[in-house]
């Protein structure tokens, strides 16, 4: 009898029946080989071009990278996505890290990336060209959009780190140029992460006090990574949508960023921006005084040619014979002498009270003007304050010594000094009819001065006469 492992064939010849196969659940065979790539593949660099690049609502970032021979799968979930510095699209050749793995639902290989770089240019490069190109083509950079700046500008607003020395570079160009203006400072980050936020809030704070007529971004120059604040679109919107006009006077000559683009003027500098926006008002100045020079100089003139003109008529002997008649036109030229300077003097005195109503303007516009005129009136207030006061404790003390006289008068223990005294029985109550206390017992004697006990020996009623 045969084996139960062992078959006839048809022949009746015996042979070994062959192994039992084995059966895979396809679920089973796709995370088999999942775990086994992961194992092996779990931290790789793969090159390749972007294609079919495409950003699903939850955030997720999906592309394919291809190269002459192959392609291959990538997903970008939302954390890794948001950390890129720049936007990922069709045609650049980028470098990416992660981890290869086989997503079961259509048993596909991809790469579940965690980096991204592009390759030859940098990726704030990259971001900063791509930005550049999507604003400008929503018209933020176009001239039409920009606000004039006042040409007389009495207050500014400058966001900027405090303790550097852009701000000291922009208050002595600033006050060398116009004394009497007013700069306000909000304090923000000019560097990192947070840095775009703050300036933000700047421009939103000065935009909704209205205290200023300009504002100043102003920072030095640095890297571009030291500039990406400025690069942000976070902050590109916020100074297009601001409604006083903005002057960017961040880095240096060589630096542009996008706030440049977007403001409605860019300085080279922080100290050429105090210039620029100085310059209407120190023009000015220097017109005044250059007329006032220009009149003064004037005026010398005329009354030397007036001195030459008469010296040379007096000097000459064929005139001799008119002498009589410039005696009497002497008197006409001391006249005009002393019209042409009451006129000089007129002139310079209108000269003089105009400066005086400017610098009188300007001075009112000057917070340390306000502050000292404010302290003056607080001073005033408090001497009326402090002598109301006085007045007022004065009548208290003598209503209250008023008082402390009629509780005197009213005491019980004035009436002790007259010589009277309180008795009161061994409980402490007020004896007020002797024959209630009874014969022997103790009662105590308050005097104006300590108290006396003693015995009752004997009570007496009182005969009134």
């Amino acid at each position: 009898m045969a084996n139960p492992g062992e078959q006839f064939d048809q022949m009746g010849l015996l042979f070994p029946e062959a192994n039992p196969r084995r059966v895979w659940k396809v679920g089973q065979l796709v995370g088999e080989v999942r775990n086994h790539i992961e194992k092996e593949y779990g931290d790789i660099w793969v090159e390749g071009e972007i294609s079919n690049c495409r950003c699903a609502p939850s955030g997720h970032l999906y592309f394919t990278l291809k190269d002459g021979e192959a392609q291959l799968p990538v997903v970008l979930f939302r954390r890794q996505a948001s950390l890129l510095r720049f936007r990922p699209e069709d045609g650049l050749q980028v470098l990416v890290r992660g981890r290869v793995s086989v997503y079961e639902q259509r048993g596909q290989m991809q790469l579940v990336a965690e980096l991204a770089e592009p390759v030859g240019a940098g990726s704030l490069q990259i971001a900063f060209e791509q930005l550049k190109a999507k604003l400008h083509q929503e018209g933020l950079f176009s001239a039409e959009r920009k606000r004039p700046l006042p040409a007389f500008p009495r207050s500014i607003g400058i966001i900027t780190s405090p303790g550097g020395a852009v701000i000291r570079d922009f208050l002595t160009v600033g006050g060398r140029r116009h004394g009497a203006l007013n700069v306000q400072i909000y304090p923000a980050l000019v560097q990192g992460d947070a840095a775009a936020q703050e300036i933000c809030g700047g421009i939103a704070f000065f935009n909704q006090m209205r205290t200023v007529d300009v504002i100043v971004i102003a920072r030095g120059g640095g890297s571009l990574e030291d500039l990406s604040p400025f690069n942000s679109e976070l902050m590109a919107r916020a100074i297009a949508a601001s409604a006083l006009p903005v002057v960017s006077a961040v880095g240096h000559e060589t630096d542009f960023t996008i706030a440049d683009f977007v403001a409605d003027l860019r300085a080279p500098t922080p100290s050429a921006a105090a210039e620029i926006l100085t310059e209407a008002q120190h023009k000015l100045e220097e017109r005044m005084e250059e007329l006032e020079r220009r009149l003064e100089r004037a005026c010398r003139y005329l009354l030397t040619r007036s001195n030459e003109q008469l010296a040379r008529i007096g000097g000459v002997a064929a005139f001799s014979r008119v002498r009589n008649l410039i005696a009497r036109r002497q008197q006409r030229v001391d006249e005009l002498q002393f019209q042409l300077e009451s006129a000089w003097r007129r002139q310079c005195r209108l000269l003089s009270e105009a400066l005086r109503e400017i610098e009188s303007r300007l001075l009112r516009q000057d917070v340390t003007h306000r502050l000292r005129v404010t302290g003056e009136r607080l001073a005033r207030v408090e001497g009326r304050l402090d002598r109301a006061q006085r007045e007022f404790l004065a009548r208290r003390r003598s209503s209250l010594a008023a008082s402390e006289a009629l509780l005197q008068s009213l005491s019980p223990l004035a009436v002790l000094k007259r010589g009277y005294a309180l008795v009161f029985d061994q409980s402490g109550a007020l004896i007020k009819d002797a024959l209630a206390v009874p014969e022997g017992s103790l009662v105590t004697a308050r005097l104006a001065s300590g108290e006396l006990t003693s015995r009752v020996i004997e009570r007496k009623p009182r005969h009134d006469s």
